[in-house]
């Protein structure tokens, strides 16, 4: 698999996730490496974020449920926030 232009890639080299980060890391050059082929392919960018978002809270919701899920969900606000997604931030 090679992915050339990664639009998840850790900010200033640091971890995106505290647990388990070699396999979500290799999740994210897979989601990478399909974002870039269907970018290429003419698929809009808030297309795919939106069906990513959807996919990924539908999975949520199977796996553990919708409390569960709506309760992950309401960390999110303050995390956006404070920048934890923002891939051009710079860590200091």
């Amino acid at each position: 698999m090679t992915t050339n232009k990664t639009m998840f890639a850790p900010a200033s080299g640091q971890a995106v996730f505290d647990r388990d980060q070699g396999e979500r890391q290799l999740a994210l050059e897979y989601l990478a490496e399909a974002w870039n082929v269907a970018e290429e392919d003419g698929v809009q960018s808030a297309a795919l974020a939106h069906a990513s978002l959807f996919a990924a809270l539908a999975t949520f919701v199977k796996m553990h449920g919708d409390e569960a899920t709506a309760d992950l969900m309401e960390l999110l606000p303050d995390r956006i926030r404070s920048g934890e997604y923002n891939l051009e931030r710079v860590l200091q």
